[in-house]
């Protein structure tokens, strides 16, 4: 049957869909276009379930802070390519999928992808066509929302690593430099307070049994364990870290100067613990136009 270009057009600005893939689908509704409209939503769950195997291992990190900077929310959107983590469309779910989770408090990244969106239909329902409009597999892999007891600190270092961090004291620069420094030392804890119990157990074992090695005395083996073990305080905890921006002084010094304390931060960077694929260049750009052809 013959479909009126405008009402093809209609379909389009409404989905984001192909030209053909549109006319496809209103030739099967009969010209309905809200018929037309469930069509290409099947189409594009099938589409998402069948992508949803493969591997998303770039995308970008999304902050979304409330007004008082007492609340914010920092999250892992997930695509295949580079090319795709930075679409206009892809960018737009992210910023949504962050205001969502900081505006309901969602429990988890499921509950996220049901809550239901100011346009119409769940998160999950706009994932969906977003697969079937890029053609790569898409997600929301995690987030945290982090309630400050003082103020939060951000920093994104491009869009793929991102800091949330919990100062109370001190003032915007001060904390902008704390998020800043996470973002470069990777630390594992606040404080030696923080680092869990078997971690520190596992850590102190191995140290004894390297000490034991050099053949020192029971006595100077425990003292070398104990010497050791600062060291390795000193390396994964924020407040034990040189300060990245000026390195003779530690981090603890530093707030320790401002009148500020550190209660807790966030640092998450895109890919994380993902096995992806090695590729050659060729592969890649082969598999970026067979994606948007």
């Amino acid at each position: 049957m013959s479909i009126a270009a405008s009402t093809v057009k209609e379909l389009r600005e409404r989905t984001g869909a192909g030209m053909m893939e549109c006319k496809s689908a209103l030739v099967e509704a009969k010209g309905d276009i809200e018929a037309a409209l469930e069509i290409l939503r099947t189409r594009g769950q099938a589409k998402a379930d069948k992508k949803a195997s493969r591997v998303a291992a770039e995308g970008r990190i999304e902050l979304a802070l409330a007004a008082d900077g007492r609340s914010g929310v920092i999250m892992e959107v997930n695509c295949e390519t580079d090319f795709v983590a930075r679409d206009a469309s892809f960018l737009a779910f992210a910023s949504e999928a962050a205001a969502l989770a900081l505006a309901r408090s969602p429990a988890d990244v499921e509950a996220l992808m049901q809550l239901p969106r100011a346009a119409g239909g769940s998160l999950e329902d706009l994932r969906k066509e977003l697969v079937a409009k890029i053609g790569e597999n898409i997600a929301v892999r995690r987030f945290e929302r982090l309630a400050a007891t003082g103020q939060l600190g951000t920093y994104l270092h491009g869009t793929r690593i991102g800091v949330l961090v919990d100062v109370v004291g001190g003032d915007e620069e001060l904390r902008r430099d704390l998020a800043m420094h996470v973002a470069a030392s990777r630390p594992q804890c606040v404080s030696p307070e923080d680092v869990p119990a078997e971690a520190l157990e596992r850590e102190r074992r191995i140290l004894s049994e390297q000490a034991a090695q050099e053949g020192k005395p029971p006595a100077i083996v425990a003292m070398m364990v104990e010497g050791r073990l600062r060291k390795f305080f000193n390396e994964i905890t924020l407040l034990g870290q040189p300060f990245v921006k000026d390195p003779d002084i530690s981090v603890e010094k530093l707030v320790q100067a401002r009148k500020a304390s550190v209660r807790r931060f966030v640092r998450l960077e895109v890919g994380e613990g993902i096995e992806k694929k090695a590729a050659n260049f060729a592969d890649e750009v082969r598999a970026q136009l067979e994606a948007h052809a």
